[in-house]
């Protein structure tokens, strides 16, 4: 039998694919990816399109970026592996928290504790919240705030700051202490709220009304995503992030912002922090911080943490991962910061980013199927589909699909969650790039 046919035949059969039923990659094989090349890739079959979802979020630099590679092969022929467990540590991870500690100084950073992606950060920032109230003698603090269709990992932890139930129900119970409040979505929110600002307004009250319920002194910090991102790109109106930060300081708690997406350029800032102008407490970071090609995370730290553990004996983080501060991981990480700033992404990000919102908002003209699209900051952008704009009524799944794949026939990969087809491709997009995103929407649209 050829490999291919192989292949095609145990595809779904025997491997069990994150965030689907075993089943239906039975029924619906998954697209079998062989080979990438810039911002495209090229399935088993040769069919090749362009990237529009750039890996998962983390190919920001695209697929030929050679001096990550080369980092990742230097550094494997010259130390592959070592713990930065207590008592030793290797040099490239020291490097890469100095480098980290520069690029995020803007956002009140100076400290990293290295993770294995995504997730591990939440889960690293959550423990790191707790204990910190814990050695500051209040140890009543430990609930958590977070925003309905904040989307922020799969660790138990993680799953229960998560604020769609679809990542949720399956596993419930989860941490308890955990509460949401409206997320600042214009197009669908419990207020029927459609001025962005105004919306801004009452989540805020929203959150100090909970506040007020729980006790701010029970609670020990707020998460939430700058840019909502797996939960359809909501993005909030500016005014939104600095009145969440006040009402955190003025109630002592601290302020997490998951950056796992929108750090290192994805939303024409160099992180979502600085998008909105705010100094978090810590910074959940991973996926473009090694553009992909290796499993690595970070957390980084501002002042309020680094005053509470350091100096601090009774401060011992007992926690970590096996593969933190990985020091092939570091190597990509310190090679990928590097191109990130040489390349100055964020500008290709803001540039591209207008022109793909633009043009989904010119396809919304065209077709009724298309509710509402959301973006405008870099390239982060969502099309949510609909079967009847007047009552927002969303599409059902096997249109969705048809609309998925007829724009991947015709020469773009898009991921289509629910109702949402989101646009998250690399940030090196150039404009002819970004020209066949469009031009293959527009045939999936026609399609469906």
């Amino acid at each position: 039998m050829k490999k291919s046919n192989f292949l095609k035949e145990n595809n779904g059969r025997l491997m069990w694919h994150p965030m689907t039923s075993p089943q239906d990659s039975i029924d619906n094989p998954p697209k079998i990816i062989t080979q990438s090349s810039g911002v495209t890739i090229t399935d088993i079959d040769g069919h090749c399109v362009v990237d529009g979802v750039g890996g998962l979020w983390n190919v920001n630099l695209g697929y030929s970026c050679q001096p990550v590679k080369d980092a990742i092969t230097d550094q494997l022929s010259r130390l592959p592996y070592y713990s930065t467990f207590r008592g030793t540590s290797n040099d490239v991870a020291i490097e890469l928290s100095y480098e980290l500690g520069e690029f995020f100084a803007p956002d009140g950073m100076s400290r990293s504790f290295f993770t294995s992606g995504g997730s591990d950060s939440v889960e690293t920032a959550l423990r790191l919240a707790r204990q910190y109230h814990k050695l500051r003698g209040d140890p009543g603090r430990v609930k958590f705030l977070s925003l309905k269709k904040g989307y922020h990992g799969t660790h138990m932890g993680a799953a229960s700051v998560n604020g769609n139930a679809n990542f949720r129900n399956a596993y419930e119970p989860l941490l308890p202490g955990c509460f949401h409040i409206p997320a600042p979505y214009t197009y669908r929110n419990p207020f029927n709220e459609t001025d962005p600002q105004k919306l801004a307004q009452l989540c805020v009250a929203a959150l100090e009304d909970e506040i007020a319920f729980q006790g701010a002194n029970t609670i020990a910090a707020m998460i939430m995503e700058p840019i909502l991102g797996a939960g359809g790109v909501i993005p909030p109106h500016p005014s939104f992030a600095p009145m969440v930060r006040d009402i955190c300081e003025r109630n002592g708690i601290l302020l997490i912002t998951d950056e796992v997406i929108t750090a290192y350029g994805r939303t024409g800032a160099w992180s979502g922090a600085r998008l909105w102008g705010i100094q978090p407490d810590m910074m959940c970071t991973a996926k473009a911080i090694t553009n992909g090609f290796f499993p690595f995370g970070a957390v980084m730290l501002g002042d309020k943490m680094v005053e509470v553990f350091e100096g601090n004996p009774a401060a011992k983080i007992a926690h970590g991962y096996t593969y933190s501060g990985h020091p092939v991981g570091a190597a990509a990480a310190l090679a990928c910061l590097a191109e990130t700033r040489r390349l100055n992404v964020v500008d290709n990000a803001a540039a591209r980013g207008t022109q793909l919102f633009e043009g989904c908002k010119a396809l919304m003209e065209k077709y009724d199927i298309i509710g509402d699209v959301r973006g405008g900051y870099g390239l982060m952008t969502a099309i949510e589909m609909v079967s009847d704009r007047a009552t927002k009524k969303p599409i059902d799944a096997d249109t969705a699909a048809t609309v998925q794949e007829v724009t991947y026939q015709a020469g773009a990969m898009v991921r289509v969650s629910g109702p949402n087809l989101i646009l998250s491709p690399p940030l090196v997009l150039s404009e002819q790039d970004t020209t066949t995103i469009l031009s293959a929407l527009d045939a999936g649209f026609k399609a469906a």
